[in-house]
């Protein structure tokens, strides 16, 4: 949410202290633009294109632990 009165209505709907969370509202408040919130990467298009269930299994170089050789 991009628009500080509706989101701090809603932190005081949900009971939460807007002070407890001024760092965020600050980058609502000075540094926010508009946005859909959504990004589509390269493994979230190649998980559709291939319909792939699970996008860990479209990532080109998966990170696991034990998968780093030093």
């Amino acid at each position: 949410e991009e628009r500080l009165d509706v989101l701090i209505a809603k932190m005081n709907e949900l009971d939460l202290d807007p002070e407890d969370y001024w760092w965020y509202l600050d980058l609502r408040r000075f540094g926010s633009v508009p946005h859909a919130g959504y990004g589509l990467g390269f493994e979230r298009l190649v998980t559709y294109v291939c319909g792939i269930e699970n996008i860990r299994d479209a990532i080109a170089f998966p990170r696991y632990p034990g998968n780093a050789e030093f």
